[in-house]
């Protein structure tokens, strides 16, 4: 039987969100000064966009009116995506950040930069960018060899129908 609030709330909202068509990323009550703000995080492989967000928001907040999870104190509410730079858990994370820049921890210690170009059940192919004109290079990466990844923001990279131009 659930323990924290995060879990119980995470019970009773998930199913409601994925009746939206999305996942449930994320949940987190936060105390702000007197106030407590719920966060919650959600997503789909093919993104949330504004209406998505906003049909959530008002079947959540529906939700928690009618039951007690969040106790009798005021709280606000907020739903949103994970953002530009999200950090990957999951195994659908790695999928929706395909051909995305990503920046790996790794266990073994150091880190590396690179493409995401396949995810499957055992890990991922990606492309190294190359240094001072080199060419990128491929390399293979086990989820075992990952402690952390979060996807990087890119303000330069061109469109691969610009490259093919």
């Amino acid at each position: 039987m659930s323990t924290t609030q995060s879990e119980r709330l995470r019970e009773l909202l998930e199913p409601l969100v994925t009746s939206q068509g999305l996942d449930l990323e994320e949940i987190a009550v936060d105390s702000v000064g007197r106030k407590r703000v719920l966060r919650v995080v959600v997503d789909s492989d093919t993104g949330a966009d504004l209406d998505q967000i906003a049909d959530v928001s008002r079947a959540l907040s529906a939700k928690l009116d009618e039951s007690d999870a969040m106790g009798a104190g005021e709280y606000t509410l907020e739903v949103g995506t994970p953002g530009a730079e999200r950090l990957l858990k999951e195994h659908r994370h790695y999928e929706r950040a395909l051909d995305r820049l990503v920046k790996f921890q790794l266990l073994e210690g150091g880190e590396l930069i690179a493409r995401i170009l396949k995810v499957d059940d055992e890990g991922l192919d990606l492309e190294v960018p190359g240094v001072k004109g080199r060419k990128a290079t491929a390399r293979r990466l086990a989820f075992s060899e990952v402690d952390k990844a979060r996807v990087q923001v890119e303000f330069s990279r061109k469109d691969k129908n610009e490259e093919e131009a």
